[in-house]
């Protein structure tokens, strides 16, 4: 029986469960899914979580059930692709024939002092949830820092603000503008939704040291209740461990066929795979597309394309809120009530396709 592992039940492995099964799936061919927890987690949906506007439950949908899909529940201690085998906590050994390296992200600290250690984090769900009781248990008019002004940050800072009325928020962003990347009006529509709910934009910031209940920024000492890191991501230790070829994130290096240049038998899905393309669950679902092509390909024997079709991103969706939403969709921009309800739309079907 050939056997094709998939490491992480994030967006990637997901889609490729969600293609192969129930009929898709050769009869000489079993899947074994690794992950810590026995569901899959919507990661974009982190920041609700920790900020206590949803429920766990509201956060994650069950995996796929069928015959020939046997899930695992632990920590991966090694990836051993030339042993052809994963290396479990607790001394479990899994062999594979093919694999998809899909475990996602961690965040990445920049070498900050005590960032590491004095932050929280929205990163996995169990970080979440402790995030949540962090921010919970905070007294009436406690400060929260949110260190990075990326989509996490942004939903994080304007979700906690509907959550905790009472709190102090400060949201650190090193460009002189909220979403720099993207046309000003985006910008200005967000930024004018935190100064009209109090919360504080601190712009040009350059966070060089963390501390317990105290933020530095340039040479400013700032006083903090809590902070949430949301300034950057790297791939987990065990792709990391790897030794990869990678680019300036740290994400491994791969070929036309998300695979690993010197092992085609090993692919890398989502936050772990260097792309031209800023990670996302849109970007990870898009690449599993191609790579369930692929695989179906190699198992019956037929000769690869020259090349795969560029893949192409419709845009993102952001929330302030749950009233108010922005978004970026074939290079238009669409902000307010809209916005919103088209990333609530996106979030039911999502739950509605995936069971």
């Amino acid at each position: 029986m050939r056997k094709l592992v998939l490491l992480g039940g994030g967006y990637g492995n997901m889609r490729i469960l969600l293609r192969l099964l129930p009929n898709n799936l050769p009869q000489d061919v079993e899947i074994t899914l690794i992950d810590r927890t026995p569901f899959h987690s919507m990661k974009t949906e982190f920041y609700a979580l920790a900020a206590g506007t949803e429920a766990d439950h509201e956060v994650r949908v069950d995996f796929p059930e069928h015959e020939k899909l046997k899930i695992v529940n632990g920590e991966i201690l090694e990836i051993g692709i030339e042993e052809k085998c994963i290396f479990m906590d607790g001394g479990q050994r899994i062999e594979f024939d093919e694999l998809v390296i899909g475990l996602g992200c961690e965040d990445k600290y920049h070498n900050v002092p005590g960032a590491d250690q004095y932050t929280y984090s929205i990163q996995t769900i169990g970080q979440s949830r402790q995030t949540y009781q962090a921010l919970l248990s905070l007294p009436s008019n406690a400060v929260v820092g949110i260190v990075g002004a990326g989509l996490s940050g942004i939903e994080l800072a304007s979700e906690l603000r509907e959550s905790r009325e009472d709190l102090q928020i400060k949201l650190f962003d090193r460009s002189p503008r909220i979403l720099r990347d993207f046309p000003e009006r985006l910008s200005n529509f967000v930024k004018k939704w935190f100064d009209t709910h109090n919360v504080e934009v601190v712009s040009n910031s350059n966070i060089t040291k963390v501390e317990p209940n105290l933020l530095y920024n340039h040479e400013e000492t700032i006083p903090v209740d809590a902070v949430v890191w949301t300034a950057g991501i790297q791939p987990v230790k065990p792709v990391r461990d790897l030794g990869l070829e990678s680019d300036a994130s740290g994400r491994v290096v791969i070929n036309q066929y998300h695979q690993l240049p010197a092992h085609d038998n090993v692919y890398v899905v989502g936050d772990c795979a260097a792309l031209p393309m800023a990670p996302s669950a849109q970007l990870a679902e898009e690449q599993a597309e191609q790579i369930v092509k692929v695989l179906k390909m190699r198992w019956r024997g037929e000769e690869l394309p020259e090349t795969m079709p560029e893949i192409k991103l419709k845009g993102f969706l952001g929330s302030l809120g749950k009233k108010q939403g922005f978004a970026y969709l074939a290079d238009r921009t669409v902000t307010g009530r809209i916005a919103r309800l088209m990333k609530s739309g996106v979030l039911w079907m999502y739950k509605w396709h995936n069971g």
